[in-house]
């Protein structure tokens, strides 16, 4: 059975492009909590893991041999990445499964677009 993650709908008001005028202090702090996020290799290699994933999806036990961490570590790593927006979470049974928002990695990267 094929389940489907639910995906955020894109915040017009974190579009605005850095370069495009001065952000209020609100789009500066979405902004800049999706690049803290994005600021650790070990979360951009799970992102690249989970988008690579087949169905682009990836339980949080396949997660961890590949980057050589604990479980309660990635488990840390995968909450700064839900949290800023850049993937969602699924509970299935005991496990969790995680999907990329490729719309949140669209959005930061138009945000530094001239």
């Amino acid at each position: 059975m094929t389940i489907t993650l639910p995906v955020p709908t894109p915040d017009a008001t974190c579009c605005a492009a850095v370069t495009g005028g001065v952000l209020s202090i609100d789009e500066a702090e979405r902004l800049a909590h999706t690049f803290k996020a994005l600021g650790d290799p070990t979360r951009v290699r799970l992102l690249s893991l989970i988008a690579a994933s087949e169905g682009g999806e990836a339980c949080i036990c396949d997660l961890t041999e590949p980057v050589g961490l604990s479980q309660p570590t990635v488990s840390h790593h995968m909450k700064q990445l839900v949290d800023a927006g850049l993937a969602v979470r699924e509970q299935r049974g005991r496990w969790a499964y995680f999907r990329v928002v490729n719309d949140a990695l669209d959005r930061a990267a138009h945000a530094l677009r001239p």
